[in-house]
């Protein structure tokens, strides 16, 4: 093979086949994760981060170089979720910021692409550790620098070596973090990296592979309301589409088109740049809805929903729903003055104490927080959590989902709680995209963390004083959750077989074990010192409250110098969640 440059076509097949790679391979990445807790989730986060890119190049046809970059880069920044895929798309911004300004790429490009890359991810961590995917993309950069201005290393040879490059430094990150080592694992997202770039060379050498992507459906937002019945369906159409603009929208445009569509339906989601749009709408008329589209651009993509008809048949009840509930604020923006017969939803904005906007007294904050379980979701409301994105440790949510709670709240300033600490970096990768509003993230690792904070809130106290407040206070929250190992292995100084209940504290397993409630005890035992005063149980789903009674009580019993409160917190894989303060 003598080709000796990529231009925009094949790098668009070269980013399907790397994103198709890593979506064949995320369970087995997953399966890398150290701690073997059910839901580790850095392939299915890596991969549904590049699949938000990759299903959006069907829809350009030919792409020119520059309109490609900007769809990989926009959509795998909007799609990141979790640590590992946002850093996944801070390589992919750096590496586009420098492929947009050629027609081709040679390897002095790719060269240059890939040690921006690097740069941008590690900017994007605060802390950078090595034995990470940052060091597997830096091994890869390193070798693209060494061998950019070789000759007799053809652009064949030159993928080739970056990747074995890229492995070899893999291989060695167990030596790198002892954590890796002591789990018999390489790193997870090294990993997943290594397969994107796999599935890259495939593409490049024509390997039969299947490189055809679907185009998207909708995703599966995050943002949870309570479900709707047939008869309380006030728009049946779930209209959604993508306009391929003749020119950009103005400002004034975009808002115009938005006013539009809230005069024509409800659950608005718009997403717009230079030469798309993305629109979802419910509505009882959707072809004036396309109508008006088509004075923008051509249209592509369109799907229209019968949300009546699904919900009587109850075969995509569950999207129908979540396409709905992920645009709910959106609509609250327009018309707050009609609250629900049947209550708040845990999506729809509240004031403190749970009230209705219309009733809460004013303030000029608001607050996002990430939560599961219903017990958890109404704790935060009752504190004044304006939108709650559900999500955690089952499902890290994306930086659109973030994007789309602050676009949902009409306010100047506003807080964002990740509670996990693998959520941290989404949610700021949201405020850096956000404009026109202080976006302040509350590095909040637990859902105990976020509650302290939004206790510990004073409206009198102004932003900055009280985002110092609770970055000071939340320190001072220990948190333990129990749940199951998917697996065997050793670490922490224990030996876990799979089934095994597991007492997991803020940086390490704490106890395991076959009996639940001597896991929970001796964690708990961890976690309380002499200047202990509260502990706080949130007993899961599966647990019965007579069983969550039997808890506090012992601990009661046990650390007498301790106020002990339950409370039913529902949520999912994890037995308990509990405090220590």
């Amino acid at each position: 093979m003598d080709r000796q440059t990529i231009d925009a076509a094949l790098l668009a097949r070269m980013f399907v086949a790397g994103a198709k790679n890593l979506e064949a391979k995320k369970e087995w990445i997953n399966e890398l994760n150290v701690f073997p807790v059910p839901d580790g989730d850095t392939g299915t986060n890596m991969s549904m981060t590049i699949l938000s890119a990759a299903k959006e190049i069907p829809s350009l046809g030919e792409p020119a170089m520059e309109e490609l970059a900007r769809v990989i880069s926009t959509g795998s920044l909007r799609g990141a979720r979790g640590n590992s895929g946002v850093i996944l798309s801070q390589l992919f911004r750096g590496f586009t910021n420098v492929i947009k300004g050629y027609e081709t790429l040679d390897k002095l490009v790719l060269c240059e692409a890939a040690q921006k890359a690097c740069e941008t991810a590690y900017k994007a961590v605060m802390k950078p550790k090595e034995g990470t995917i940052l060091t597997v993309a830096k091994g890869a950069a390193d070798k693209a620098l060494e061998l950019a201005c070789e000759d007799e290393c053809p652009m064949e040879d030159y993928i080739a070596a970056i990747i074995a490059e890229a492995e070899r430094v893999l291989a060695m990150t167990p030596e790198m973090l002892p954590v890796l080592k002591q789990a018999g694992v390489v790193d997870a997202g090294g990993q997943g990296l290594v397969e994107v770039l796999k599935g890259a060379q495939d593409a490049f050498l024509r390997k039969a592979t299947d490189y055809q992507m679907e185009a998207s459906e909708a995703s599966p937002g995050v943002v949870k309301i309570s479900a709707q019945t047939e008869e309380e369906i006030r728009f049946g159409y779930c209209t959604e589409f993508i306009i391929v603009l003749d020119k950009p929208m103005t400002e004034h445009e975009e808002d115009a088109y938005r006013a539009f569509l809230n005069s024509m339906g409800d659950s608005i989601v718009l997403v717009a740049d230079d030469e798309i749009v993305k629109t979802h709408v419910h509505t009882n008329d959707p072809g004036l809805v396309l109508q008006k589209a088509l004075t923008f651009g051509s249209l592509s993509r369109i799907k229209i929903d019968n949300m009546r008809e699904e919900h009587q048949e109850k075969l995509i009840k569950d999207a129908a729903r979540l396409a709905k509930e992920q645009a709910e604020a959106q609509s609250k923006k327009q018309d707050i003055t009609q609250p629900e017969e049947q209550g708040m939803s845990i999506q729809d904005k509240t004031g403190v104490g749970g009230y209705a906007e219309s009733d809460a007294p004013s303030k000029e904050i608001g607050f996002i927080a990430v939560s599961i379980g219903d017990g958890i979701n109404e704790v935060f409301r009752g504190l004044g959590v304006d939108c709650i994105i559900e999500g955690g440790q089952t499902m890290n949510p994306s930086t659109e989902d973030m994007l789309n709670a602050i676009d949902s709240l009409d306010y100047g300033t506003i807080f964002i709680f990740p509670n996990n600490k693998n959520i941290i970096l989404a949610a700021n990768q949201a405020a850096e995209m956000t404009e026109g509003k202080e976006i302040i993230v509350i590095p909040t690792r637990t859902v105990p963390q976020g509650i302290t904070a939004m206790i510990n809130f004073v409206p009198e106290a102004g932003a900055e004083n009280n985002k110092n407040t609770m970055i000071e206070l939340i320190d001072t929250v220990k948190t333990g959750q129990v749940t199951y190992a998917v697996r065997d292995t050793s670490l922490d100084g224990m030996d876990i077989k799979a089934g095994d209940y597991m007492g997991i504290g803020d940086s390490s397993i704490l106890s395991a074990g076959a009996d639940l409630d001597a896991v929970v005890s001796e964690m708990v035992s961890h976690m309380v010192d002499e200047e202990s005063s509260f502990i706080c149980v949130y007993y899961g789903e599966d647990v019965a409250e007579d069983a969550a009674a039997a808890l506090s009580a012992r601990l009661e019993e046990t650390y007498p110098q301790c106020e002990v409160e339950v409370q039913n917190g529902g949520q999912p894989i994890y037995y308990y969640l509990i405090s220590v303060e």
